[in-house]
């Protein structure tokens, strides 16, 4: 199946691939997906974690295979179906499923977003639900499954412990748009240990973007805002929409924007930039993520 799905930036949609697991049906974002291939016979792991399959190697590319049915609670996978390869936060991981349905083309402001009742903070591993013709989509958070298999993957909250202090970051102003209420709290402690401490943290594109204009309407943009760190994938607006808008309005134009998500890649680089990002970074990078703040506000 052809990924290779091209959108014009800023325009608040996404390709969602539809897959099934167990008989229920699942989504991810294309833009994560390298290829899809038949299943292919795997080299297990010893003393892996028991989600993990094994490894493979497809045109001499080693691969980590996961066991989608078993992160899901649903069993153990038998030989057959399909890998999903993707890629984000630099990494190359294979997810194991039953069959994929097609693809869907929707707007960020159509996914619902899960209810305490099927996600929290603490291990929800759904992102946003969609319907489509009647029926349910649940949209996984593919960068928390594999956090969870190994924390390594995840932010490198340490690199900012040997950031030198410098009061000057206490003086600037950021807002920050990130869905997973779990990130949102892990960058907000580390831009508050490296020392810039004037934060609003906010859930998603949309939230920051009516922060910001609030703020441009009363007369105060210059008092409270120095510089904007959005994700990609949020639902209501994603941040390119965020970016696409914040870069197209004269008021807000010269405002740094930094795009800190786990799908910046060579391809979405180049997304982000015609958008007019100032800087893209991807999520394991909190460290760097610091000192191009510093680059941007400070010099």
């Amino acid at each position: 199946m052809d990924t290779n799905i091209l959108l014009e930036n800023g325009t608040n949609e996404l390709e969602v691939l539809e897959f099934q697991v167990a008989g229920n049906s699942y989504g991810i974002n294309v833009a994560k997906i390298k290829e899809i291939i038949p299943y292919q016979n795997v080299t297990p792991v010893p003393n892996a974690h028991p989600s993990i399959e094994g490894l493979f190697m497809p045109r001499d590319v080693m691969i980590t295979a996961i066991d989608l049915r078993n992160c899901l609670q649903r069993g153990t996978s038998e030989p057959g179906g399909l890998f999903i390869v993707t890629n984000f936060n630099n990494l190359d991981i294979a997810f194991h499923v039953d069959a994929v349905i097609g693809i869907h083309r929707v707007s960020w402001s159509d996914i619902i977003k899960p209810n305490v009742t099927i996600a929290n903070s603490n291990d929800g591993i759904s992102t946003g639900i969609i319907k489509i013709n009647g029926k349910l989509i649940i949209i996984l958070d593919f960068e928390r499954i594999v956090t969870d298999i190994n924390p390594d993957t995840g932010l490198k909250i340490e690199e900012v412990d040997a950031i030198e202090h410098n009061s000057k970051r206490a003086e600037k102003h950021i807002i920050i748009a990130e869905d997973s209420v779990l990130l949102n709290k892990l960058i907000v402690d580390s831009l508050t240990k490296a020392g810039y401490t004037r934060l609003i943290h906010t859930a998603n594109g949309k939230e920051c973007y009516d922060i910001i204009m609030d703020f441009k309407a009363k007369g105060t943009l210059n008092a409270n805002i120095d510089l904007v760190i959005t994700d990609i994938e949020m639902p209501e607006m994603d941040g390119h929409r965020l970016t696409k808008l914040l870069k197209t309005d004269d008021d807000t134009r010269n405002i740094p924007v930094v795009i800190f998500s786990s799908l910046v890649n060579e391809e979405m680089k180049r997304k982000g930039e015609a958008l007019g990002a100032d800087g893209q970074l991807s999520k394991p990078e909190i460290g760097n993520l610091v000192y191009l703040i510093d680059d941007l506000l400070l010099k």
